[in-house]
């Protein structure tokens, strides 16, 4: 244990943060420095890279992550390969920013979310939730032979949490303001904003999910024309709107859910899509994407309206994730917020891609301080707690 303690006296730490989400595109990687913790941390990043999953990995991944098609041999099996695939990752980053390993203090790893259960259930007399992310850190920590961070979410669930979002510390320690309201709008495979007001404490800030973001276009994609998503929106542009699918879409029971909340694969994955496929069949497929990107438009804004408003008015809105390369997405998104401004995050000098990979790294580094960094308005725990499992190398 005198690794962490002389870890966490250290003020500046070379921290990899890692981050595979619900799109299944590959893994993002980045070298951060980070300097203090929790209020005081400043973040400087050095090198960036996505690492594509093989299609054969991103099948495998995606077979394994509906109850229908799982096996459980598969999932323990894949448990261990993506730890194999997150420690490749790190080996790559690591060279592309001309290090050794000796020269990185710090892993955090997100996993890969298999399976999300937030909602409640009696299960033998005990009431549970339950989230589930393979890619083991211990294997990441024996390989590299650095300290590593991970299964950050399951604190927050034994504690009466959902689990999830947990991005929002990080935009609370990073992007609050004296002078405007903020919203933190991750367009990931399911969208999420974090509302922290002008002048907040952490008891101020709330988050939720507010619904899919680029899952249903990206599988919509994939099985309408072989593509692995609609770069820069542009067949969304060629569409139309479809008013009966819109309509059907949004009488999901999500929507009508008080946060906090949080959703995933189960509820916007295949059989949703397949739904989609089958009822409203006649329509053109263009048709069908641009109707899909407006659903993550029109349900990040119906959330503003019914959950956010009356608490707080925003001034702007930033926007991280593979959804803000979408430029319908991000269109749809300022035409409906109208006189609030809606920006990437880049604007503001950051990387939209490499912002969760970020966060988990200063996730990371808040639990070697054994900070408490998941946010009770955003998962609906009953405390703060710290988060995250610490793997020796």
């Amino acid at each position: 244990m005198d690794s962490i303690f002389k870890l966490s006296r250290k003020n500046k730490k070379k921290v990899i943060g890692l981050m595979s989400g619900t799109s299944v595109d590959g893994i993002d990687a980045v070298i951060v420095e980070l300097t203090g913790s929790g209020g005081d941390t400043n973040v400087k990043q050095i090198a960036f890279q996505t690492y594509p999953y093989s299609p054969e990995v991103k099948e495998f991944i995606l077979k394994n992550s509906n109850v229908d098609t799982a096996r459980l041999d598969d999932v323990v099996r894949l448990n261990m390969l993506l730890g194999e695939l997150f420690t490749d990752a790190v080996s790559r980053i690591i060279r592309k920013a001309g290090l050794k390993n000796k020269d990185i203090d710090l892993i955090g790893s997100h996993g890969h979310t298999i399976h999300h259960l937030p909602v409640r259930k009696n299960v033998f007399g005990k009431n549970i939730s339950a989230t589930f992310q393979i890619g083991d850190p211990m294997v990441i920590a024996k390989r590299t032979g650095i300290i590593t961070v991970g299964d950050f979410r399951i604190a927050d669930v034994a504690v009466g949490g959902s689990g999830a979002p947990l991005v929002p510390y990080f935009d609370y320690i990073m992007f609050r303001s004296k002078k405007v309201n903020r919203g933190l709008l991750n367009i990931g495979g399911i969208s999420n904003i974090t509302i922290v007001p002008k002048n907040a404490k952490v008891d101020d800030v709330f988050a939720f999910d507010t619904g899919p973001g680029n899952m249903i276009m990206d599988h919509l994609m994939k099985r309408l024309f072989n593509k692995s998503y609609d770069e820069y929106g542009r067949i969304a542009f060629q569409g139309k709107i479809i008013p009966e699918l819109l309509k059907w879409m949004t009488g999901n029971s999500y929507f009508k859910k008080l946060p906090p909340k949080s959703t995933g694969r189960e509820m916007f994955g295949e059989d949703f899509v397949n739904r989609i496929l089958k009822i409203f069949k006649k329509y053109s497929s263009e048709d069908i994407i641009s109707t899909v990107t407006e659903l993550s438009a029109s349900s990040i804004y119906e959330s503003y309206i019914k959950f956010i408003k009356r608490k707080v008015i925003l001034d702007e809105i930033i926007v991280s994730g593979g959804g803000a390369h979408n430029l319908y997405l991000m269109d749809a998104l300022q035409r409906y917020f109208g006189s609030v401004k809606v920006k990437t995050i880049e604007s503001i000098g950051y990387s939209s891609d490499a912002k969760e990979a970020i966060c988990f790294a200063a996730l990371a580094n808040e639990t070697i301080y054994e900070n408490p960094s998941n946010i009770i308005g955003a998962t609906g725990a009953k405390k703060p707690t710290v988060l995250g499992k610490i793997c020796l190398p």
